[in-house]
């Protein structure tokens, strides 16, 4: 299990080691904002200020995309415990 904080709220919640980043959040009741859950739509786009992730498939992401830490929620599969945002600042 990996524990995520959500800034920033604040919010905690863990996710075992093969769920994705989104699966998580809505197992423990953490509204997180997504609509397809494969990756298309973009809904789940989330900022990773803390730790690690990998894909099975990896996203469709601009290079500028990646090096600001965006990521899809519904597709990231933790592999450390994270901090993760929907804004785009750094002031945490």
């Amino acid at each position: 299990m990996y524990k995520v904080n959500l800034m920033p709220a604040g919010a905690q919640f863990e996710v075992a080691a093969h769920q994705t980043l989104l699966q998580g959040a809505l197992s423990a009741g953490i509204p997180f904002p997504n609509r397809c859950q494969i990756g298309a739509c973009a809904t789940c786009l989330c900022r990773l200020i803390e730790g690690d992730v990998h894909y099975h498939l990896e996203p469709m992401l601009t290079e500028q995309e990646k090096e600001h830490g965006w990521i899809f929620a519904c597709q990231a599969i933790p592999s450390s415990d994270l901090v993760v945002s929907f804004e785009e600042s750094d002031d945490y």
